[in-house]
């Protein structure tokens, strides 16, 4: 989860509340959802909070959702712009695999330490959650003073403009910041410690992008900017620009960083974009809405409200609210309409979510739901139990995972594509991931407990590990398209790990519940040839055992054999 630094005094300036102590100010957090983790030592609070809420990840982005938990703000609220003075031309040259651009420039900023501190962390933090640290979107931040645009020469031109296009790798010349001599592109990717870190994102395209002004280069993206746009102390005005592979997305970390520098004090300014068969005006401070019934708040949350009640929450979560209703139908609805930094409200029930949380949850009253049924231990949780309880005692240490997971995670550092053999079945993908790490739904565990022995290399030998847990896979028979099961994994990592080792374990476990199994051998690219074999239940293949392959037990920094064994949890009912 992501965790930002943020300054107490700051927050109680930006939020008004000069009174607010700092239990009160913890406590109130809490309350939206952002999680007390410690102090740095200079005594600024770390809070750890879902990476859905991006907004939240600067003092001015939770100090505004502190002041409409304390309803000192209400509704949605649009910065005053002014109309374009800039203009980014997006040339033909810029490479295919980065073309979307976007950008604002915001006056008056007066930046000071506490301010150009906040900005840096902002684009840091938004660079590793929602630009996938920079792949998907970069962030360049620039003293407009330092810029000189080309004014335009026919009628209708804006008076100033930059460009957004193609360099030769080996092409012009810049200074990146931290540096002193002027290098090429290429140069500043072999010979910059910056631009060696983001070299993979460029290295391959045969024209790098580049951002220009009427002297020269002034922005490499997603990799560094030039030291003569460097944003300092005292700097007033700032271009801001991004870059990325999806206009969508870059659009929404402009409308972030613009209403964080609008919280202090910055007067926003629009920027057009000419792209060869379109021009966008930006930032895009448009609003959304979503519709939500007021049936489904009050069924949802358990708790009777009425119409105003339900309004004034949606106005303290920031949101707008229109009561619609039907009197001969009976049924009232809301409209409510969504700032543009908020990206995480995507269906009706995140509205209902954020009505719950301006409630307040901690005051919502637990009662027993008003059903006839007897509760009672569902068939695959007993069985879940058992098994559990027969690895335990096996000497297997139990341990809960995710159950999301990354590609590379999944398949590549196990040394399987999809289709290789037991695990390796076509994996169920999420379409906008927050994070690079967490991109699909496992569909094997192995993969998360060589991890777990990958992060304890430190910890003495031996380490047996076991978990019961989710996996799934793409599946078009079944009618949500996913097939989903509970899957038994475990590792024996040891100086003399072995597949008999392996295979003793798994036979007691079978035993333990009465089932025969049968170990026929087959081949597997994440085990040791020779050593590996398919663990059959009643005719059926239902999981693998072996020797992890010494390929993947040095990709995961293991020091010591792994032996390992994973089948279906229903294989031993």
């Amino acid at each position: 989860m992501p965790v930002v630094d943020v300054d107490p005094d700051e927050l109680r300036r930006l939020t008004g509340h000069e009174e607010k102590d700092d239990e009160e100010l913890k406590s109130d957090l809490f309350a939206l959802g952002l999680e007390f983790e410690g102090e740095t030592e200079d005594g600024e609070f770390q809070l750890e909070f879902a990476p859905d809420r991006l907004d939240r990840l600067s003092v001015e982005g939770v100090a505004r959702s502190l002041r409409y938990q304390y309803g000192d703000d209400r509704g949605v609220y649009i910065p005053t712009t002014n109309s374009a003075e800039w203009v980014i031309e997006v040339d033909e040259s810029v490479p295919e695999e980065r073309p979307y651009v976007t950008g604002a420039i915001v006056r008056g900023l007066d930046m000071t330490e506490e301010k150009l501190e906040s900005l840096i962390q902002l684009q840091e933090k938004l660079h590793a959650t929602m630009g996938r640290k920079r792949a998907k979107g970069a962030i360049g931040v620039h003293d407009l003073a330092m810029l000189k645009g080309r004014a335009g020469a026919g009628e209708g031109d804006k008076p100033k403009s930059i460009t957004y296009r193609g360099v030769d790798p080996d092409g012009d010349r810049f200074v990146p910041l931290d540096a002193d001599t002027d290098m090429t592109p290429r140069e500043v990717l072999t010979d910059h410690d910056t631009g060696a870190t983001y070299a993979p994102l460029v290295e391959d395209l045969e024209r790098f992008p580049a951002i220009y002004d009427d002297v020269g280069l002034f922005s490499f993206p997603p990799v560094i900017n030039g030291k003569r746009t460097e944003v300092d102390e005292g700097t007033r005005d700032v271009f801001v620009e991004m870059t990325g592979t999806d206009q969508w997305t870059i659009d929404r970390m402009l409308n972030i960083v613009c209403y964080a520098l609008d919280a202090r004090a910055g007067r926003v300014e629009l920027v057009d974009v000419e792209y060869p068969d379109r021009t966008l005006e930006r930032p895009d401070l448009s609003t959304d809405t979503k519709t939500v019934a007021h049936s489904r708040i009050e069924s949802v949350l358990g708790i009777p409200l009425d119409s105003e009640a339900v309004v004034d929450l949606l106005e303290r979560s920031g949101l707008d609210a229109t009561v619609e209703t039907d009197e001969e139908a009976g049924t009232v609805t809301y409209e409510a309409g969504i700032p543009p930094y908020r990206v995480d409200v995507l269906h009706p029930l995140d509205v209902v979510d954020d009505v719950g949380r301006a409630y307040g949850f901690n005051d919502l009253e637990p009662r027993y739901p008003d059903v006839s049924t007897v509760g009672g231990r569902h068939e695959r949780s007993r069985v879940e139990d058992a098994a559990r309880d027969a690895l335990v005692g096996l000497g297997f240490e139990d341990l809960l995972n995710f159950h999301m997971i990354s590609e590379a995670e999944n398949f590549d550092r196990l040394s399987v594509a999809p289709g290789d053999g037991y695990g390796a079945e076509e994996p169920v993908t999420i379409t906008e991931p927050y994070s690079e790490d967490y991109t699909m739904l496992r569909t094997w565990a192995l993969p998360s407990l060589l991890m777990v022995l990958e992060n304890n290399t430190h910890r003495a030998y031996p380490q047996d590990l076991a978990e019961i847990g989710l996996a799934a896979h793409r599946d078009d028979a079944e009618n949500t398209g996913v097939a989903e099961h509970r899957t038994v994994a475990a590792v024996l990592a040891r100086s003399e790990a072995s597949y008999e080792d392996a295979k003793s374990r798994l036979v007691a476990l079978a035993r333990a519940f009465g089932t025969a199994v049968e170990t026929p051998a087959t081949e597997h690219p994440s085990f040791i040839p020779g050593r590996v074999a398919d663990v059959v239940v009643d005719g059926e293949t239902v999981g693998v055992i072996g020797e992890v392959h010494p390929e993947v037990v040095v990709e995961h920094d293991v020091e010591v054999p792994v032996a390992a064994f994973e089948l279906r949890l229903d294989a031993l009912r």
